[in-house]
């Protein structure tokens, strides 16, 4: 059984490139062509197409993400201004893949809905008339990335660390880090650097 889940706030993927600062349009004129139930297209409507529309790709374990703040149960809290930023992102599973696909050009949360959901559409298209060799091939670029590393990830110690504690990680890891020994390379202990840094600094700033 397929599950889908919208949560709140917006969770914009690893390397995918925004909307530039006022740049983002009214998309309503955009779907005028479309139904009179189009034009006047809800957030809640907006969610069911989309949620829809992967189901039928054959996506699994759907996850959208928005600033529209929302209740446990996924419908939207009524009453709110709209958000400064519209973003939709959906992450799901086709294919034993974790995919992603995201979308901020409108003004509107409903309308970057709306013009996944018409991509999602495209790409089911392609699959029943281009096969499944060019649907995965399509595919192949909304991999989801994994999250990058935090600082406590690289250096492997807990929440709450002490300034002690960080260095001694950072003294023992380096050992097996560092591009001198077998294993080791520039980049290693550069991200055990950079990591360290971030950790001093965060330290400092809540003291």
């Amino acid at each position: 059984m397929t599950t889908s889940t919208v949560i709140h706030p917006l969770d914009w993927p690893q390397g995918w490139p925004r909307a530039a600062w006022g740049s983002r349009v009214d998309g309503r004129g955009r779907f005028q062509r479309q139904t009179t139930r189009e034009r006047a297209w809800s957030f809640p409507a907006a969610l069911d197409a989309l949620i829809d529309e992967l189901r039928r790709l054959g996506a699994d374990q759907i996850v959208i993400t928005t600033n529209v703040p929302v209740n446990r149960n996924g419908t939207r809290i009524e009453g709110r201004r709209p958000p400064d930023d519209p973003g939709v992102a959906v992450y799901f599973m086709l294919g034993g893949e974790r995919r992603v696909m995201a979308r901020d050009p409108f003004d509107r949360t409903e309308e970057n809905l709306r013009t996944l959901t018409l991509a999602v559409a495209a790409m089911r298209a392609l699959e029943t008339h281009g096969g499944d060799y060019m649907s995965r091939q399509a595919f192949a670029g909304f991999t989801a990335l994994p999250p990058p590393k935090t600082w406590r990830d690289v250096l492997g110690v807990p929440a709450g660390a002490t300034e002690d504690e960080i260095n001694y990680a950072f003294r023992y890891l380096s050992k097996s880090a560092h591009p001198d020994v077998d294993g080791g390379s520039h980049a290693r202990m550069a991200e055990l650097s950079a990591a360290r840094d971030a950790a001093l600094k965060e330290l400092k700033a809540n003291a």
